[in-house]
């Protein structure tokens, strides 16, 4: 490997549907617990605690025609606007999701070919050198692309690598289990590029966990909370929401303070820390963790920019479409400037979980 060789941000881009739903649009839905009994509590008091613990107020919805491979494209197509290169010179492509293309009026993932091999033929890419192919890592797929795109171009078998997360949760959550007010739609991506350095720049360092022995359960798919549902067809993502809570706070914050001990990064030096979004008051409570390890008290102001309270998760989606607004200064009080230190991380499905120190 050329130990002067650095994986960059070239340029980044991202969908957000236009399509908000609120979370007044749930008062109508009959929400059961797990059991199949229904919640005795009227659905206004349901969704006041459910913004008090998530911090979300609404979340985005992709149009009935589109699918994630659609969306996917669309994102892909806003960072190659500005990338500056031939998009024929793309080395990989790396599609990041979890369900492949489920239409809204069938509720099954499609995902042969590939959602990236979708996304090469919308972009009419001909070159069969830019290899497809697809990343299902629960929510911390995108970043875990991301640390494999730096292998390849720390090894100088990849230039230019495209990384996409994109996910359509609408579609495979359930209308009758509370949390389905947590999930969104979306797609970010983001060109890295090689690029040689005398300092250090782009991606640092990385670090990945996978809990399966003890944690594989904790996000599964299974059938519809209403017991009248018709089984048997349609299958729902689910989640022990307490035990994952528990599980992020334990585990996320000594994985990031692993991380930056490894590049050699203080934390005092971070600029800013985007943790993906999953649930506004548990990213909160992993910042004050992760602060606690360094014994401050003090969490520097604007560290943490959030968008869940607007966006809803998006599962692998969040992390690129939070640093898309950024770059591109559409995100009110916070920007990134040319040598800032930033710390990427994220949780989910596996349980899986990891970090990345990036120098703009």
């Amino acid at each position: 490997m050329n130990d002067n060789l650095y994986s960059v941000i070239r340029s980044s881009g991202s969908f957000i549907p236009p399509k908000k739903v609120k979370n007044e649009d749930f008062l109508k839905n009959q929400f059961y617990d797990l059991d199949g009994n229904e919640f005795e509590r009227d659905n206004q008091e349901i969704i006041k605690k459910f913004f008090e613990i998530t911090t979300i107020s609404e979340r985005r919805y992709a149009d009935e025609d589109l699918v994630t491979s659609d969306i996917a494209y669309l994102a892909a197509k806003d960072a190659l606007k500005s990338a500056g290169i031939d998009k024929e010179e793309l080395s990989y492509i790396i599609v990041a999701h979890n369900f492949g293309d489920v239409k809204a009026d069938n509720k099954r993932s499609d995902m042969v070919p590939t959602l990236a091999a979708r996304v090469k033929y919308l972009l009419k890419i001909e070159n069969p050198n830019t290899i497809a192919y697809d990343l299902p890592f629960g929510c911390p797929g995108w970043l875990q692309a991301i640390i494999q795109a730096n292998y390849y171009i720390k090894s100088g078998d990849a230039k230019h690598v495209l990384v996409i997360g994109a996910e359509i949760l609408s579609r495979v959550s359930d209308p009758h289990d509370r949390d389905s007010m947590i999930y969104a739609d979306g797609a970010g991506a983001v060109l890295l590029s090689a690029q040689e350095s005398k300092t250090p720049i782009g991606i640092l360092g990385h670090k990945s966990r996978s809990d399966t022995f003890i944690y594989s359960k904790m996000l599964y798919m299974g059938k519809s909370f209403k017991p009248t549902k018709e089984k048997g067809k349609e299958i729902f993502l689910k989640m022990n929401g307490g035990k994952l809570y528990r599980y992020a706070l334990e585990t996320v914050p000594s994985a990031i303070k692993d991380c930056l001990e490894e590049c050699n990064v203080s934390i005092k030096d971070v600029k800013k820390i985007l943790i993906h979004q999953a649930n506004g008051k548990m990213d909160d409570a992993i910042l004050k963790r992760l602060f606690g390890l360094y014994n401050i008290k003090k969490i520097p102001d604007g560290i943490m920019p959030m968008t869940i309270d607007k966006l809803g998760n998006s599962s692998v989606a969040t992390l690129p479409t939070l640093l898309d607004l950024i770059l591109k200064k559409r995100l009110d009080q916070h920007e990134i400037n040319k040598g800032d230190y930033i710390v990427f991380a994220s949780v989910g499905a596996g349980m899986n979980i990891n970090a990345v120190v990036y120098r703009f």
